[in-house]
This record gives structure tokens, C-alpha cells and sequence, in this order.
């Protein structure tokens, strides 16, 4: 007798989501979306209409002010919101895998109250503070340093040093910091490995002696903002530190390997949109008397883009079943991010191909997807750091 079949088609559940969401993007999103874009605008009052439907907190039960759905259904819907706005799609990403996932993770119940329920029920965005001007995948480079001082009602840390490329920078009510809070402990006897105490920390947005400098001129993912993080002096409750002393690192990977779920997702539907614009395309435009999709140098082209997003998809969507499960999904979710990521640089690429001449003008839509597609190449770690993570846990050797 045979087991049970695999059944990879989508729940009800997620089928209502995916529709809804791709109705609201597609009604309601898309015509606004030239406008804020060219004025590199932040879509606030669209974002606060996705967090009023609940779509800021997808992942999370419902008395941590989330929808009580589970990471498939967040992927789905951010690959959805991303075949439409890249821009739109950044922002739900960083704010609901790097802003919220920590509190989810880590967060104490009164830290999840105060802070989580209002960014899940789309209240306040949140951000995630790792990147510096010197450390970026190397996070145990951090500089950013934070010291305990006594006082009344336990007592306060004192931020200092700055953060770079921190997307959602000025528009967030809530920041996850980490920060230097010592060094490692050595062997018996000894002061420390010299390695760095990372740490992390809850900012809120008016925490005196903290604030937003500027903000990034980028390549693509306009209506976005990606900015800088400035601490001088910036003092924060005891109570507001994040899980342990010291366990900040291992917060920031575990928020990474959620975050690469949700970069995957991302990519795809880019590189989604990238197809639904080159299919119809190929299918009228007319050379030599006939369709060029009839022209096995674009038929092939089609085909290919086809195929590596399906393939894409489907990665993408095992690492996030395998955390829905509770099973160990870092390896999956970064061969995810990193294949998505590739293809999605492709398919825009090869997009803007099909549509010759008419795909590097801005009437059509396909150069801001190659555009915005870069950054799933970089963010929540580079290609190269995946490829990184994957050798390492595959072989199970130091690759450098």
C-alpha cells in the first residue's frame, strides 16, 4: 500500500489570501504607484490600509496583535504585494521579519504587549537595526556600543554609534538595535576571547539622543526608505533589552534565516512580474511579419523565466513550511533567498530583453523590476554569504 500523496496545492485559506491580496494590489495599489514612486514618496497611507486588513502581522497570533496565520500565508503575501510594488513589498518585509520577529522570537510578554501588538495590528512600523558603515555581513564587526547604568527603576543602557542602510529609517515607531555590550567570556580564569558581547535592544522612535540621518539615494525600491541610524547618548530602560545580555547575535541570525523567507518571496514576485509583462509582450509585438514570441530566441527565453520561477516559488515556500512545522529551516531558507534572488536578477533582466528598445524607457514597467530586483541580490546577505551559510552546514567545515 502506498503512502499518502503530497498535496502541493495551496489551503483554502492561503488561495483567499493570495486572491484578496492581489485584488486590493491590483484595484486599489497599482495606480498610484508611478506617482510615489517618482517623488520617492513613502506610501504611508497605503501602509497603514494594509495594517488596518491585518497584513502587517500575518505570521503572528492573534494576542500578539497578529492575523493568526502562519509564514506560507506571509510569503504568499508578500511575493503578491511584490509582483505589484516592489517598494510596498520591502517595507512589509523588513517591518513584519526584521522589526516584529524579534519581539515574536525573544520578546518578553510585557515587551510583546508594548511593543509587538501595536506593530503587528500595523500601529506603528518597525525596523531592524544591524548594518553599520563598517559591518554589514560581518555583524560580529558591530561598533555600535551600549553600557549599563544604575539608577531608579532598574536602571538604563546608553546607546552610542550609528547604523547604515536600515530600511524603514524615519517612518518607524519601533527599532531593534544591537549593540556591543562587552566581550565574549574566555576560558577559566580568563577576561574575555576579545570577541564582541553583541546585544540587542527595543529603541522607540523618540528615544532622546537618537535619530535618523540621511536617507539613501537607491538604484531602485524608491517609494522605500532606507536610512541611517544615529545614537549619541541615546538612553533606554533596562527592561528594554531584547532576550539576554549577550544573545544578540544569535537573535540576528534567527531573524535573518526569517528574513530570507521573506527576500525569497519577494524576488519571485518581481521576477513574476517581470514574466506577466514579457508574455503578453512577445505574444503581439509584431517583427518580420509575425509575433517575436514565435521566435524560438524569445520562446526560449519565456520558457526559461517560466520555469525558474516556478522552481523559485517552490523553495521559497518549502523553507517557509518547514518553519511553520518547527522543523530547522536556516539551510532552506537560504538556498531560497539565494536562488530566488538570481533568478529574479534574470528574469528582469531578460524581461527588459524581450521588450528590446521599449523595456529600458520608463512607459514600461519592466526596468523599475531589474531595478528593484538588485537589491534581493544584497539584502538579509549577499549571494555570497549564502553560498556561505550553505557550504558550511552542508559540509560541515569552517568555509571561508
Amino acid at each position: 500500500m502506498y503512502p499518502p500523496a503530497v498535496d502541493l496545492d495551496l489551503a483554502p485559506e492561503h488561495l483567499l489570501l493570495r486572491d484578496t491580496v492581489r485584488d486590493f494590489m491590483l484595484g486599489e495599489v497599482a495606480p498610484e504607484i508611478d506617482e510615489h514612486e517618482r517623488a520617492r514618496r513613502f506610501p504611508r497611507p497605503i501602509v497603514d490600509k494594509l495594517g488596518v486588513m491585518g497584513w502587517l502581522g500575518i505570521p503572528f497570533p492573534e494576542d500578539e496583535g497578529g492575523a493568526g496565520l502562519d509564514t506560507l500565508a506571509y510569503a504568499i503575501a508578500v511575493e503578491e504585494i511584490g509582483r505589484v510594488w516592489g517598494s510596498l513589498g520591502l517595507i512589509v518585509a523588513a517591518h513584519t521579519s526584521l522589526g516584529c520577529g524579534p519581539l515574536h522570537q525573544s520578546g518578553s510578554a510585557e515587551q510583546k504587549a508594548r511593543y509587538l501588538v501595536p506593530m503587528a495590528e500595523g500601529r506603528t512600523i518597525g525596523a531592524y537595526g544591524l548594518t553599520e558603515p563598517g559591518a554589514g555581513s560581518d555583524s560580529g564587526g558591530t561598533r555600535t556600543t551600549a553600557r549599563f547604568e544604575d539608577g531608579p527603576d532598574g536602571g538604563s543602557w546608553v546607546l552610542d554609534g550609528g547604523k547604515r542602510f536600515i530600511t524603514n529609517a524615519g517612518q518607524a515607531g519601533t527599532y531593534i538595535i544591537t549593540a556591543r555590550t562587552g566581550t565574549r567570556p574566555g576560558a577559566a580564569g580568563a577576561e574575555g576571547d576579545g570577541g564582541a558581547e553583541i546585544s540587542a535592544f527595543i529603541v522607540p522612535a523618540e528615544t532622546p539622543g537618537f535619530s535618523v540621518g540621511r536617507l539613501e539615494e537607491k538604484m531602485g525600491l524608491h517609494a522605500s526608505a532606507t536610512g541611517e541610524l544615529i545614537f549619541e547618548g541615546a538612553r533606554v530602560p533596562a527592561a528594554n533589552l531584547l532576550g539576554e545580555r549577550g544573545e544578540g547575535f544569535r537573535i540576528a541570525l534567527r531573524t535573518l534565516d526569517g528574513g530570507r523567507i521573506s527576500i525569497g518571496a519577494l524576488a519571485v514576485g518581481l521576477a513574476q512580474a517581470a514574466l506577466d509583462a514579457a508574455i503578453p509582450y512577445a505574444q503581439t509585438r509584431q517583427q518580420f511579419g509575425r509575433p517575436i514570441g514565435s521566435f524560438q530566441g524569445v520562446a526560449f527565453m519565456i520558457a526559461d523565466m517560466a520555469t525558474e520561477i516556478e522552481a523559485a516559488r517552490q523553495l521559497v515556500w518549502r523553507a517557509a513550511w518547514l518553519k511553520d512545522q518547527g522543523r530547522d529551516y536556516g539551510l532552506a531558507a537560504a538556498q531560497a533567498k539565494l536562488f530566488a534572488s538570481e533568478v529574479s536578477a534574470r528574469a528582469t533582466n531578460a524581461a527588459i530583453q524581450v521588450h528590446g528598445g521599449y523595456g529600458y524607457i520608463e512607459e514600461y514597467k519592466v526596468e523599475r523590476y531589474l531595478r528593484d530586483a538588485k537589491l534581493t541580490e544584497i539584502g538579509e546577505g549577499t549571494s555570497q554569504i549564502q553560498r556561505l551559510v550553505i557550504a558550511r552546514k552542508i559540509l560541515d567545515l569552517r568555509v571561508v
